[in-house]
């Protein structure tokens, strides 16, 4: 019996069907790293093993994930050895982000990023979402957009929520933290295709809203070399916050810090709970 050729409009209905179960897909796990009643988010990067190695904070994973998932935050960034090492390690719920791409500080441009995680690995792991570096400006800068537009397709077959961390950074750059660079390569983000925006605070909240509403997708702030001072932290925070970003993802700020499991939780009563720097200063375990 000859193959039957679908008719055009049989096509169309799977084409829909397949959209918009990723729609559902990626909802569901938005849900695991956005917080249901604010929208917003507390994420702990941990992917320094591969570029910087094991430094402070990250020489345990398991302990170190443990700490922040106390304080509440709502999800760990990491390559495919932080679930199979040290995600969950001692059963606490969190959300699951799997980092992307990759470079290490001893190699000829550590800012050239390229691939060494495909989406569907993470998907076999159980992540929640997945993320992937660009920096632009970069000579390379081609080829990590490239990388980007592929894996936000692929991410939309699958239903998987994608994190872009955009960073201005490369010979015309003249500071990573301008706003005209910052807007920029925010926007790239979202007319890739990504989900959710992660780019350097522009360094006052008047400059930061520029960056917000120009990108079409939720905005999170990198958190950078680690701060002076707690009050400095909290304060940027609360100022992004305030001119509408959607949360935080901080690494060295946070694991490095006296106590991450403090630190996280006054870093949740700025982003989820509206706390000034000054009352959030107060938080106690």
């Amino acid at each position: 019996m000859a193959n039957v050729i679908p008719r055009p409009s049989s096509l169309i209905l799977v084409f829909t069907s397949i959209l918009f179960m990723s729609k559902i897909g990626k909802a569901i796990r938005l849900e695991r790293i956005l917080d249901r009643k604010t929208h917003r988010t507390v994420i702990v990067p941990m992917d320094h093993g591969i570029s910087v190695g094991p430094i402070a904070g990250l020489t345990n994973m398991p302990a170190t994930v443990d700490k922040v998932a106390e304080g509440g935050a709502n999800a760990v960034l990491g390559h495919m050895g932080l679930p199979l090492h040290g995600h969950r390690g001692y059963g606490r719920d969190i959300g699951l982000i799997i980092h992307l791409s990759a470079s290490s500080s001893l190699g000829p441009d550590p800012n050239h990023k390229v691939l060494v995680t495909e989406v569907e690995d993470a998907i076999r792991v159980g992540a929640d979402a997945v993320s992937i570096h660009v920096n632009v400006g970069a000579d390379d800068e081609a080829e990590m957009l490239h990388d980007l537009g592929r894996v936000a397709r692929t991410c939309d077959l699958w239903g998987m929520p994608l994190i872009a961390m955009m960073y201005p950074r490369g010979p015309k750059v003249k500071s990573e933290h301008n706003v005209e660079y910052v807007k920029l390569a925010a926007r790239i983000g979202s007319e890739l295709g990504a989900d959710i925006v992660k780019t350097n605070y522009t360094g006052s909240p008047d400059t930061f809203k520029e960056v917000v509403e120009g990108c079409s997708v939720p905005v999170v702030i990198a958190g950078g070399p680690k701060m002076d001072t707690e009050k400095d932290l909290l304060q940027m925070v609360y100022d992004a916050i305030l001119v509408g970003a959607t949360g935080v993802a901080f690494g060295r700020n946070i694991f490095q810090a006296k106590n991450p499991t403090l630190l996280v939780k006054k870093l949740c009563a700025v982003v989820h709970l509206g706390y000034s720097a000054e009352e959030a200063e107060k938080v106690v375990l």
